[in-house]
């Protein structure tokens, strides 16, 4: 019985060897990207590619400059928030004390320093008769 087992794994294992598959090799298409990283890379390749290379560094100095402008824009931002922040605060304080000053207390104690006095008798109306016209 183990010869006939040792038989049949050897077979199920031949079986699976013969089973693999060779997959296509796809072809890279010549950049110049490619072209710096491959073997034969002499003088000429690299004069073609340096228009390139010179593209892609202008594009990262656009896009480091372009963070930066970003950061100070959101620094700004913050900065000129706090600002805003403090002249509400300061804002709220005036309208305080001038609703505060400007009561009838306050008032007459401002009045007093100077030597006015404060009306005791309730103001009158005046009346003032119509004048017709002759004409």
């Amino acid at each position: 019985m183990t010869n006939r087992l040792r038989a049949e794994i050897q077979e199920e294992e031949v079986e699976k060897e013969l089973v693999v598959e060779e997959k296509p090799v796809k072809e890279i298409p010549e950049n110049a990207l490619w072209l710096l990283f491959t073997k034969n890379f002499n003088s000429e390749k690299a004069t073609s590619a340096l228009p390139f290379l010179l593209f892609l560094a202008f594009l990262g100095m656009l896009y480091i400059g372009n963070m930066h402008m970003a950061e100070k824009s959101i620094r700004d931002i913050d900065k000129i928030g706090k600002e805003v922040k403090e002249l509400t605060w300061d804002y709220k304080t005036a309208k305080a004390d001038l609703a505060f000053k400007s009561t009838l207390s306050e008032v007459a104690k401002k009045v007093d320093t100077l030597g006015i006095k404060e009306s005791i008798e309730p103001p009158q109306r005046l009346k003032a008769e119509e004048v017709k016209d002759e004409h």
